[in-house]
């Protein structure tokens, strides 16, 4: 993490999708129209916080198996941003709820399970402030954390696809990309996934050297 390239190519891949998301040609669909361009934020805000999920339980299952107290601080610093971006998608899915199906937060499957896996996820933070003891508040964590994991995937992935919802590619709905993005589109999505994707592990990598640096000052 301590080469800048990707940095730069993050910095580059979002000034890229924020000036083609908001001024660039995008298909007029019945419903969505211009709304349309919010899949080059809510979407890959949620490629974004699975992939720091994922990183924050590899990280958790590293430290149940070596009991490295830095592998704890990678994996809290990533489940945090995880469930910022997590936030951010559900914000921006809320708004464009909004303008497509009237309601803020409709009682839809794919909404209620989002709710309940931010909730679990959340319960991490306060079950990791109830220990003071560093490794048994760490291990506790970790195994909190896989099972979070573990929970989520099914919760918000599999489970909405089995019963009716609004939602793009869940309750026999064709997914969102089949029939409504051309490749103009495409052009601009799969770089904003990629973008999005290293601001969170940007983000991160400045979380955790901070939370490095404060654990070595208390040990003076």
């Amino acid at each position: 993490m301590k080469k800048t390239w990707w940095k730069v190519l993050c910095v580059v891949l979002l000034l890229y999708t924020i000036i083609r998301g908001l001024a660039g040609a995008v298909p007029h669909q019945p419903i969505l129209n211009e709304t349309i361009r919010n899949v080059y934020f809510h979407v890959p805000l949620w490629f974004g916080m699975m992939t720091l999920m994922t990183a924050s339980m590899w990280f958790g299952i590293k430290y149940l198996r070596n009991g490295r107290i830095e592998d704890d601080e990678y994996s809290v610093e990533f489940a945090n941003v995880a469930i910022f971006f997590g936030i951010l998608g559900f914000m921006t899915g809320s708004l464009w709820g909004q303008f497509t199906w009237g309601d803020w937060l409709p009682k839809d499957p794919k909404i209620i399970a989002v709710e309940v896996g931010l909730l679990i996820y959340l319960s991490y933070f306060i079950l990791r402030s109830s220990f003071e003891d560093e490794q048994r508040k760490a291990r506790l964590s970790a195994i909190y954390n896989i099972f979070a994991f573990a929970t989520f995937i099914p919760l918000v992935w599999i489970l909405p696809r089995l019963t009716d919802s609004l939602h793009p590619g869940n309750g026999g709905n064709p997914a969102f990309g089949k029939y409504d993005m051309d490749n103009g589109m495409r052009m601009v999505f799969y770089p904003a996934v990629i973008g999005w994707t290293l601001l969170g592990v940007w983000i991160s990598s400045l979380r955790i050297r901070l939370r490095i640096i404060e654990r070595l000052q208390s040990e003076i």
